[in-house]
């Protein structure tokens, strides 16, 4: 199971850890559940906390206090919501694509300027002599030549 599991986290840009506000039990997993994400994802994947079925606020086990604390000592983003009257639920999803869109654009931005960095440092190096430097990536490479299938 554990080998399973495992290969599911690789690639992940983000995850939703859900607790039920009315079953403290769920909430008290929670940090198990964080500690195998971390310990087997990129340190910068988009991780939220999700208290569901705040709509049972009399049956509540969990208070939103505890719950954004949690999320406030850990780094997670941090919402409750109620799955059964559909509150909150699409900005749970719309706030955690935010963010992962956020983390992804300046992981490009980073990349960018290393290459610009590279391609600086060899200009230095190899001064013009006519003859350009042609940079390819190979993902971007690969990524074009299978996308259309030749005739």
């Amino acid at each position: 199971f554990r080998a399973i599991t495992t290969s599911y986290y690789r690639g992940a840009l983000g995850a939703l850890l859900v607790y039920d506000i009315t079953q403290r039990a769920t909430f008290k997993n929670v940090e198990r559940w964080l500690s195998e994400l971390r310990q087997h994802t990129d340190p910068a994947m988009v991780v939220m906390l999700i208290g569901n079925k705040s709509d049972m606020e009399e049956q509540r086990a969990v208070g939103v206090e505890e719950g954004a604390g949690l999320a406030e000592k850990e780094d997670l983003l941090f919402i409750e919501t109620s799955a059964l009257k559909n509150m909150n639920v699409e900005d749970a999803f719309m706030h955690m694509i935010s963010n992962i869109h956020e983390v992804i654009s300046k992981r490009r931005l980073e990349a960018r300027k290393k290459e610009a960095i590279i391609a600086a440092s060899l200009a230095s190096q190899f001064p013009a002599s006519g003859r350009r430097l042609l940079i390819i990536d190979e993902v971007t490479a690969t990524k074009r030549q299978n996308c259309c299938a030749s005739w």
